[in-house]
């Protein structure tokens, strides 16, 4: 046999130790069968970048027809879903502000009686433009309408409507005002889960998780020892990101800094339960990275950084009120490119506690059952 058939025969041998290792472990059998599948299911369905279903407003001012016309036209239009009727400014702000609509149709009291004089009737679309790229998509839909609005009316001796755009939080859409308040949810979760999920793994692969049995440690302060290097982490990451995104490229900050900073306290305490129940059930610590590859994928993908929430299935937005991604993109937006209220930002934050609540019940009774 000459030197190299040796040598392949010697690799094609390590080659066949190492598949029958990993096929052999039930654990790392699944991570490598279950997540394709899984995520080939979530990333076709949730992963839609074509805009439907916007939450639109409307604020008619008119009782015309011509009014009600353009009014149906939106309502019956596969890209909106009238979800609100504005009656005032406030109105308008509050229902932006508290993500209620994506979008409000404007159309003033003399809509109709331009119309039916052969004047030029005007009509004003306010966009929530904290999402860019979505905001461009509708912008481009409401024009299609009222250009088929206007296709109606050929012998209109002036252009029939006169649609104003007004972008509210993004006026230029900057794609960096949208993606790098989500880079900083997401960068932060993903090292707190990270760093989190390797803790109690690194413990059983390296030997040392027996003796840390024998010390006076109790459950609850393992616990908490395991999490805390997860939390500082994060915490540092993300206001890394919030330093690079405010100084470096010039995205706005319009929130209140320390609320921002307690609600990211609470984010991270949701990856960090999140990385130590993935710890839990882990014996290495190749599982554990292969768990939090498995387990942040949907989490970006269901969160509504890339592709709007809208525009999910039914049960795909409905498993992704169990990610802490999605309620901190919220909470990241607004206070970036808003000065969101108080009380939103509770609504969209008290999810993280019954997130981190519930992670973290599910590695304390791994730790103690471990310990005891």
């Amino acid at each position: 046999m000459t030197r190299a058939g040796g040598m392949w025969q010697r690799i094609l041998a390590l080659l066949g130790k190492e598949l029958s290792a990993l096929w052999n472990d039930r654990k790392t059998r699944l991570v490598i069968l279950m997540p394709p599948l899984i995520q080939v299911m979530i990333f076709a369905n949730a992963a839609v970048y074509d805009v439907r279903n916007v939450p639109l407003g409307i604020w008619n001012e008119d009782a015309g027809t011509e009014s009600a016309e353009l009014v149906r036209r939106f309502a019956f239009s596969p890209a909106f879903r009238v979800v609100a009727a504005i009656d005032n400014p406030r109105q308008l702000a509050d229902a932006i502000d508290a993500q209620r609509v994506t979008a409000v149709l404007h159309l003033p009291q003399r809509f109709s009686a331009d119309r039916l004089a052969g004047r030029t009737a005007k009509a004003q679309l306010v966009i929530d433009t904290r999402r860019s790229n979505t905001a461009l998509m509708i912008e481009g839909y409401a024009a299609n309408i009222v250009a088929g609005y206007t296709e109606d009316r050929p012998g209109a001796r002036a252009p029939p409507v006169a649609l104003a755009v007004r972008d509210w939080y993004n006026p230029t859409l900057e794609s960096k005002w949208f993606i790098l308040p989500g880079l900083f949810g997401v960068l932060s979760m993903m090292m707190a889960m990270l760093v989190s999920a390797l803790s109690l793994a690194r413990e059983r692969e390296l030997g040392t998780f027996e003796q840390l049995l024998v010390t006076p440690l109790r459950p609850g302060e393992v616990l908490i020892g395991k999490a805390l290097p997860g939390l500082i982490v994060g915490l540092i990451d993300a206001n890394i990101v919030l330093v690079a995104a405010v100084l470096w490229f010039g995205v706005p900050f319009r929130g209140n800094v320390a609320l921002l900073q307690a609600i990211v306290l609470l984010y991270m305490l949701a990856g960090v339960g999140i990385g130590l129940a993935i710890s839990s059930i882990t014996r290495t610590q190749q599982q554990a990275m292969l768990g939090v590859f498995v387990v942040a994928s949907p989490l970006i993908v269901l969160s509504g950084f890339a592709a709007p929430v809208e525009n999910m299935p039914a049960v795909a937005e409905f498993i992704g009120r169990a990610d802490p991604v999605r309620w901190m993109m919220v909470i990241a937006r607004g206070l970036f490119l808003q000065d969101m209220p108080v009380g939103i930002v509770l609504r969209n934050a008290w999810p993280l506690a019954v997130i981190a609540a519930a992670c973290f019940s599910v590695a304390g009774v791994a730790v103690r059952r471990a310990v005891t």
